[in-house]
């Protein structure tokens, strides 16, 4: 038996190979499944099943291009009612994949059809629980996502459910067991998941806050929905693709992948129907960026911002990319439900250049030079981390505006003062910067580094602030 744990960090997303004895089965898949059945063709495996923990709202699953390309079937848990044909299995049905057992069990609280698989090896004995988002390593599920969607029940419901769900499923079975969940630290599924993205249950029955053996269920209740972040946008848009279905990432690609020429690529721009996406990392879009294009770059958690910050699902873009880089901006657009690339400008922003078109700029400051910029120039610090980032430690004098508020929130800021944008690393701040430009903000500065790099060397002042444990 192999099972092997496929990690994208960008989206902090777990897929998982299993084989056995000539079959296999993949389980959450992303929704590019070439490599899902590349390696199973190096096993020479046919995939059998493909097993769905849950409708997810963070991904597009990649289920229906699994079945479509290979033939395989399709399991979801209990509960779970698709517009397409799959089975549902019931609790604690066994599926056979060559010598390896796979039992259902039904696991509601995250959503009502969510799943857990329990693995049992060739010689019958228990191997390892794939836990969908119902256990993570360090957390377990958000229960609030039922407001996604039209329900009677209510997030304090389906906490219950999660309770026992931990307690009577999950929490008996065997110490040895390995834990596969689908999300690791980055995920908006939770609120406190640790970096790392497997471990036993016992140890998990020992660290793991939500499993400790002393906690009632409305402790847990209590302990499970405090702290949640209000979820992206972009969730329920996810699990309607989801549910409903969606169309095959092949045809998807071949319809976005269209080469514009300038000219092009101007009538594009005239029409003012398209988004500007520019995927370069963020000094390189600092250096030089066509007017009204936003930042959002591939060397980030890219899709994740994607879905927070362009609202229609549907919106027809347009991308600047790297050369190369072109294809894989669309696949993990797609990851997300953005299917509606319609080209990208040839030879990328050297096309521009050469055309002596105008660039924009946006300048940045090294951390070391940010004392010395505040004294001369008595700019406005806009702080764009989370919440609970900004609340652990920020500087005293910045404006805070997280990212995903920026939008609604920017007429808050005095255009005729110069900005100086700063998150944590530096990713997210050349997102806001270029959202600022977009909207007429001429006078906009980004700090390298980030707070990271901000803390060690400036003498602003700073507070900080003890979140509580659940808001880390």
């Amino acid at each position: 038996m192999k099972i092997e744990q496929i990690y994208t960090g960008c989206i902090a997303h777990a897929a998982y190979y299993l084989s056995s004895q000539g079959e296999a089965a993949i389980f959450d898949p992303l929704r590019d499944v070439q490599p899902y059945i590349d390696r199973a063709t190096q096993d020479k495996a046919s995939i059998k099943y493909v097993f769905e923990t849950h409708f997810h709202a963070d991904f597009v699953s990649g289920h229906l291009d699994l079945m479509q390309k290979t033939g395989a079937q399709i399991v979801f848990g209990p509960t779970a009612s698709p517009n397409y044909e799959a089975i549902i299995a019931t609790d604690n049905q066994v599926f056979q994949v060559g010598g390896v057992k796979i039992q259902v069990l039904h696991t509601p609280g995250h959503t009502m059809e969510s799943s857990t698989y329990l693995i049992f090896d060739e010689a019958g004995e228990p191997h390892a629980i794939i836990t969908g988002d119902t256990l993570f390593i360090g957390d377990v599920g958000r229960p609030d996502l039922v407001q996604l969607v039209k329900s009677e029940l209510t997030q304090e419901k389906l906490a219950r459910h999660l309770y026992q769900s931990l307690r009577h499923k999950i929490m008996p079975l065997p110490d040895h067991l390995i834990v596969y969940p689908n999300h690791g630290a980055g995920s908006a599924c939770g609120k406190n998941m640790s970096k790392e993205t497997t471990d036993t249950l016992g140890n998990q029955k020992k660290t793991n806050y939500a499993l400790r053996a002393d906690m009632s269920e409305d402790e847990f209740v209590d302990e499970v929905l405090t702290g949640l972040a209000t979820p992206p946008q972009y969730f329920p848009k996810n699990v309607l693709l989801n549910i409903g279905g969606y169309e095959q990432l092949d045809e998807v690609l071949d319809r976005a992948y269209k080469p514009l020429t300038l000219a092009m690529f101007d009538e594009m721009l005239a029409t003012g129907e398209v988004f500007l996406l520019d995927t370069r990392s963020p000094q390189d879009f600092a250096s030089g960026f066509i007017p009204q294009s936003i930042n959002i770059g591939l060397n980030g958690p890219f899709a994740v911002w994607v879905g927070e910050l362009i609202k229609n699902i549907q919106q027809p873009l347009v991308l600047i990319t790297d050369p190369g880089k072109e294809e894989e901006s669309m696949i993990r657009l797609s990851r997300v439900g953005y299917d509606h690339t319609v080209g990208f400008l040839e030879g990328g922003i050297d096309t521009w250049k050469k055309a002596n078109r105008s660039l924009h700029q946006i300048p940045r400051l090294e951390a070391q030079q940010l004392d010395a910029y505040i004294e001369s120039e008595k700019p406005v610090l806009v702080d764009v981390r989370k919440e609970s980032e900004y609340e652990a430690e920020h500087l005293v004098p910045s404006v805070f505006v997280s990212l995903n508020t920026l939008e609604e929130k920017m007429n808050t800021l005095d255009k005729d003062k110069t900005q100086v944008v700063y998150c944590a690393g530096g990713y997210r701040s050349m997102i806001a910067a270029s959202m600022l430009r977009a909207q007429g903000f001429l006078k906009v500065v980004d700090v390298v580094g980030g707070f990271q790099a901000i803390a060690p060397v400036t003498t602003v002042d700073k507070t900080t602030f003890v979140c509580p444990t659940s808001l880390l």
